[in-house]
């Protein structure tokens, strides 16, 4: 394919073995040969600097051991971030709700799927006591042969976007959009809410903590692959908006 880095050729056979590392992203070649040179910038980097290790993996993690630091989240930055997640650090709270599932198939493309949706969604806005009457009709989840009730739900119960639409619903509110999950389209009412209990800081600083280092460490390690990429030459591919495994 051309490419170098800083001056050493990467042979085709390095991006075939590991292209079905990424069979799951959008463009998995492109993403495969950015892991590549990323990985052979970070080799160079290691070799310049004397950091040794058995492996590649090995020699890669010592440089970032050495290269790469990140404070401490202190007292007051957990704190802070615990005052404006406050939503994110309750016990108990519950909704009850109930949806109307559209279920993508083969004999019900989301093109068409999603006209069904929209022209039912705009049904219950004008006439609200539909809803038992169409989950029944339209719904592809069990729970339309019960009006589409879900019954009582916790956090941690549901997908992670069909929890944030539920806890953000006032009692009685319909969606006024359609939600989209890998289970499909659905129209979502919350009918009561139940009020938990913030949890103490105290139990929860340790976890804040190592949520904030976590994502201080990626912020510092995406910034340093960014100077090294910069500083290396790079020929025949363009690393502009290059993401890694290597920094997850």
């Amino acid at each position: 394919m051309g490419i170098a880095v800083n001056g050493v050729d990467i042979d085709d056979s390095a991006i075939a073995a590991e292209i079905g590392h990424h069979q799951q992203a959008d463009n998995p070649l492109r993403q495969a040969v950015h892991e590549v040179v990323l990985r052979q910038v970070l080799l160079h980097e290691a070799q310049r600097l004397g950091v040794h290790g058995e492996g590649e993996d090995e020699r890669i993690e010592a440089l970032f051991q050495r290269e790469v630091r990140v404070p401490q989240a202190d007292e007051q930055a957990c704190l802070r971030y615990y005052l404006a997640q406050a939503e994110r650090f309750r016990s108990g709270d519950l909704v009850e709700a109930r949806h109307i599932l559209f279920q993508v198939t083969p004999a019900a493309p989301l093109t068409l799927l999603r006209h069904t949706a929209e022209a039912v969604l705009a049904e219950l806005q004008a006439r609200p006591g539909r809803f038992e009457e169409l989950a029944a009709q339209y719904s592809n989840c069990p729970s339309g042969a019960i009006g589409g009730n879900l019954g009582q739900l916790g956090r941690g119960q549901c997908v992670p976007e069909f929890e944030e639409l539920l806890f953000r619903l006032r009692p009685g509110e319909l969606a006024g959009r359609l939600l989209e999950t890998r289970f499909g389209l659905h129209i979502v009412q919350v009918r009561r809410r139940i009020e938990g209990a913030p949890v103490p800081f105290e139990t929860v600083r340790a976890q804040i903590a190592d949520e904030l280092q976590r994502a201080a460490w990626q912020r510092a390690l995406h910034q340093y692959l960014h100077l090294l990429v910069g500083r290396a030459r790079i020929d025949g591919v363009e690393l502009g908006g290059a993401t890694s495994p290597l920094v997850q």
